[in-house]
């Protein structure tokens, strides 16, 4: 977490809110990894809290405080896709994907669209599905214990229905197990064609599309291995990932270079 005094002269102030507070660790979100990592790559100082999703913009996490200094009343901003459009568009930080070929460009969109609109639903079925105890009781750990199984099972209500309405929720067990598997393998086989590409620098971090500078996808590709590798309610997930030894190293390279400060994963 980034003190104010560490806020470089003429940014604005940010907060981020994670859902949790855990300084020096990632949380169980993709969504708050990824936009943390987008910040980071651009050198970003930020302060980070719990928040609550009853506060939040877009009714869920995670979402950011931004103020200039003795500026008027601080402005709120919800959902880490229009928080990165919003700083992008304010000159907070650069558009990484500005110069990428058009074609390139929609490679990058397409991973994002893959995790954050697919597996994003497999890997929640299988927090709240088969794995409820688990997830229950750490997103709800703040709340007292009859509180947690009356709050949690309306939560669970919500996340069937909506699971259903998607159509994650009408698949068996065995066939979202299939489609998430092939999702990594396509990840792995991404990374594995960047990792050789870029053989020649040892340690520095390899990117998903295979260029010498991260995109927009890099941000969402590590906060979707993250929050697999911390969530303990997604062990079969969790298991597929730990077999890929290049979806590790390429999350253990971004680790060390961009979050040497939070608790390792990898």
């Amino acid at each position: 977490m980034a003190e104010q005094s560490d806020i470089k002269e003429g940014q604005p102030q940010l907060t981020v809110y994670r859902g949790w507070l855990d300084p020096g660790k990632h949380v169980w979100s993709p969504f708050v990894t990824k936009l943390e990592t987008r910040l980071r790559f651009a050198g970003l100082s930020y302060n980070t809290e719990s928040g609550s999703v009853q506060k939040a913009p877009k009714g869920k996490i995670p979402y950011v405080e931004i103020s200039q200094l003795g500026d008027g009343q601080p402005e709120q901003i919800g959902d880490s896709t229009l928080i990165i459009k919003d700083l992008v568009q304010r000159g907070v930080i650069p558009n990484i994907n500005a110069n990428l070929p058009a074609a390139v460009g929609a490679q990058d969109l397409a991973i994002r669209a893959l995790l954050e609109e697919k597996l994003y639903f497999y890997h929640t079925w299988e927090r709240w599905g088969q794995n409820y105890y688990t997830m229950r009781d750490h997103i709800l750990q703040a709340l007292p214990y009859p509180m947690r199984v009356i709050i949690g099972y309306m939560i669970y209500r919500g996340t069937v229905k909506t699971l259903n309405g998607q159509g994650t929720g009408r698949y068996s067990a065995e066939e979202i197990a299939s489609f998430r598997a092939e999702i990594w393998q396509c990840i792995n086989a991404l990374l594995s064609t960047s990792k050789f590409k870029s053989s020649g620098r040892l340690e520095e971090p390899f990117w998903v599309l295979g260029g010498s500078e991260p995109t927009e996808a890099d941000a969402t590709v590590f906060g979707f291995i993250t929050s697999v590798l911390i969530c303990t309610a997604c062990p079969d997930s969790q298991k597929l990932v730990k077999s890929y030894p290049v979806i590790l190293e390429y999350a253990g390279r971004i680790h060390d270079k961009y979050f040497p400060d939070y608790e390792k994963v990898v």
